[in-house]
């Protein structure tokens, strides 16, 4: 069985008006989220093999976060520059690559490329995955077979389910 997490970075600053979009770090909110999702994951008994994160700030500070919560070491977060500012199908590209060894996989990248990757992948339409919003997806194949008619969606948890 293979798992798919697609997880969206937590809310970033605008504050730094002078800093590239790629530095853009995360806010009071998104430094709050992310380790709450990470406590949503530890109760789910999310335990990834491997972890992708794109490159930019806000990614990997949100991708830190959840794996301190997960106990998982740093060294198995691998930033690949391919996820930053990806479509859908950049994202397939690199998940079709995915060896067959790691039997659970995060990717923690951006909007759009992440919701439209997951409406193409599971047939639970969504329009938008907010941020530090995480999708899990579970199919029964090679990485190189995943398709919208093979894989099952597990959950979708994002922070503003929980606060009132």
């Amino acid at each position: 069985m293979k798992h798919l997490y697609l997880a969206r970075h937590a809310k970033s600053s605008w504050k730094e008006t002078g800093l590239s979009d790629i530095e853009r770090p995360l806010n009071e909110r998104g430094r709050k989220d992310a380790p709450f999702m990470g406590k949503i994951l530890v109760d789910k008994k999310v335990h990834p093999d491997l972890i992708l994160s794109s490159p930019a700030r806000r990614a990997r500070k949100t991708a830190l976060s959840i794996a301190e919560k997960l106990n998982l070491n740093s060294a198995k977060i691998l930033l690949d520059e391919n996820i930053y500012e990806a479509s859908a199908g950049e994202l397939m590209d690199i998940i079709i690559n995915i060896e067959d060894k790691y039997n659970s996989v995060m990717i923690f990248g951006h909007n759009p490329g992440l919701t439209m990757l997951h409406n193409r992948l599971s047939n639970h339409y969504i329009d938008n995955i907010p941020t530090c919003g995480i999708i899990a997806l579970k199919f029964n194949e090679s990485w190189k077979n995943i398709n919208s008619q093979l894989t099952e969606l597990v959950f979708f948890e994002y922070p503003k389910l929980y606060y009132k």
